[in-house]
């Protein structure tokens, strides 16, 4: 075994797997998720996927979080699938044919877990994200990236078009856009990316995750309980037609009212003081 390899020997007869991903709190009020496993480019093998579901889910009820960072070690965010995990299952007697079916199953309950989790994601990209790594940018509910990274849903050139990247994609860019992108199969600059719609900022290399940080400490100082409001509200609403996405944000706003928080953050506002949220 080689270092890096996702293994750590602990003696000569002891092996034991390194996570993964690791987590990790910079400072009260919201969690960072490192993908750590720079070797295969942080691909997003079962394990991978196991690892950063089960995050999500942890820290999607922890009362101390208010928002989730996901960076990434090394030079990729994300390369997407492990191509060569793949290749492997081919040996399998049905051809890999469900192997491919419950990792494609278990990647799409992972991205639908970040858009039904309370808390906001930011994705801090610092280097290349393609393939189910870029879908897991576009996933994300905020995206910072670095001057240098860059995206692609580049399947097309390798005979596996993004499909389900596609999903993801064609819900935060044009069509025009998110098509170019899966036909074409071509790199594109953090530049384009943002004028693109698929992330929020550029920045350089060295602030990238300070400007995640930002965010999620500004996101911090909100009421929680608006927060989680809002982000539901927003992905349920924007699947609807006009007139049924205005009668459903009413309701919203109605419930969110009777909050404690909105009494209290109105409160606030009228009296020129810092709001003190209840959380409820």
């Amino acid at each position: 075994m080689q270092p890096g390899d996702g293994v750590l020997v602990i003696s000569d007869t002891e092996i034991v797997e390194a996570p993964p991903l690791h987590v990790a709190r910079p400072e009260p009020g919201f969690a960072l998720v490192t993908l750590a496993s720079p070797a295969t480019r942080n691909s997003l093998s079962r394990r991978m996927i196991a690892a950063l579901d089960r995050s999500i889910a942890e820290l999607s009820q922890d009362p101390s979080v208010s928002a989730i960072v996901i960076a990434a070690e090394g030079r990729a965010f994300s390369a997407g699938h492990d191509l060569k995990e793949l290749t492997r299952h081919r040996a399998d007697a049905d051809g890999g044919r469900a192997f491919y079916t419950e990792t494609m199953q278990a990647c799409a309950r992972l991205m639908q877990a970040i858009v039904r989790c309370p808390k906001p994601v930011i994705a801090a990209v610092e280097g290349v994200a393609t393939a189910a790594g870029c879908q897991l940018v576009a996933t994300c509910d905020l995206a910072v990236a670095a001057t240098t990274a860059t995206f692609a849903t580049p399947g097309v050139n390798i005979g596996l078009f993004c499909s389900t990247p596609m999903v993801a994609l064609s819900r935060n860019v044009s069509r025009k856009r998110a098509m170019e992108m899966l036909l074409l199969g071509e790199l594109l600059s953090a530049e384009d990316a943002e004028r693109y719609g698929l992330v929020n900022r550029v920045v350089p290399l060295e602030r990238v995750r300070d400007e995640a940080f930002a965010m999620a400490r500004t996101i911090a100082s909100k009421s929680p309980v608006t927060v989680a409001i809002g982000k539901e509200a927003f992905y349920r609403q924007v699947e609807q037609p006009l007139g049924e996405a205005y009668a459903y944000a009413a309701s919203v706003m109605v419930e969110n009212m009777m909050a404690q928080d909105a009494a209290e953050g109105i409160g606030a506002f009228l009296e020129k003081r810092p709001p003190a949220w209840k959380g409820s």
